[in-house]
């Protein structure tokens, strides 16, 4: 079995969040840090740009400020995706690992299969989808990562229930992911400027967890599913860790120059 570190880092402000997520990335790819799978949570609730995306076009920025909503841009692609309640996930691995094949989309598919299994354990039967490119889009609802499956996605009754994006350096590849256990349309759709009533189709797409269960699911609970689908399907043992010091501090100021940074955040 491969030995992992299991990085459960608690609830923290975005831009602390995405620091962590690259300076793990940095760790693992330097061969620093043996592959990690981190879980963490997020507060206040947080809108999170992808890499490329406009803000100008696709987001309310004022209703976002006004209902203490934060925003954060990733270093990872995609649209936007907003943490509440939810489960966060990142996974840092080296690209070498064989159960993540050869290619990105190998990678995708085995994370995906990962997730699927997760929902098994919690009662759902979920179809891994092969969606479509996460290029441009023409409408407000196509600015949210959850209105259309991308790469390898899981989908129950139509919906899309798991959001992820990835990002590779050198040997390693750094991929986070969020899967709603609560969702507030009304808010994604102010979030989304969505007015119309064909732009407000596209968020029947979108899906959370406790939409289908008749006893709501836990953040905990998900987790120790998540943690047990990892261990069942990629055979991995995982050792419980914390962040060093060093990680911490080079987080601290990763953020500081980045991720909190208005120029980061934006200047797209």
């Amino acid at each position: 079995m491969t030995a992992w570190r299991l990085v459960q880092s608690g609830v923290g402000a975005g831009a602390m969040n995405m620091a962590i997520d690259e300076v793990l990335l940095n760790s693992v790819a330097a061969g620093v840090s043996q592959p990690v799978l981190r879980l963490y949570g997020w507060s206040p609730a947080t809108l999170s740009l992808g890499y490329a995306q406009s803000i100008h076009s696709d987001i309310d920025f004022n209703f976002c400020q006004q209902s203490g909503i934060d925003i954060v841009r990733r270093a990872t692609g995609g649209r936007a995706v907003l943490h509440d309640k939810e489960m966060t996930y990142a996974v840092i691995a080296p690209t070498t690992l064989d159960c993540f094949g050869r290619s990105i989309l190998e990678c995708y598919r085995a994370l995906a299969e990962v997730l699927q299994h997760t929902l098994n354990l919690a009662g759902l039967s979920a179809l891994l989808v092969p969606g479509e490119h996460q290029g441009g889009h023409s409408n407000p609802s196509r600015a949210i990562c959850f209105s259309a499956p991308s790469q390898y996605e899981l989908v129950i009754g139509g919906r899309k229930v798991a959001g992820s994006a990835q990002k590779r350096k050198g040997a390693a590849f750094l991929q986070h992911g969020s899967v709603p256990i609560e969702l507030d349309l009304t808010v994604l759709g102010r979030i989304l400027k969505i007015k119309t009533g064909q732009d407000r189709a596209g968020l029947e797409k979108v899906g959370w967890l406790n939409f289908w269960l008749e006893k709501p699911l836990t953040k905990t609970k998900l987790e120790g599913f998540l943690i047990e689908a990892f261990q069942r399907h990629l055979s991995i043992e995982f050792v419980h860790s914390s962040l060093t010091k060093e990680e911490l501090a080079e987080a601290a100021e990763l953020r500081n120059e980045k991720y909190a940074h208005s120029n980061w955040t934006f200047s797209r």
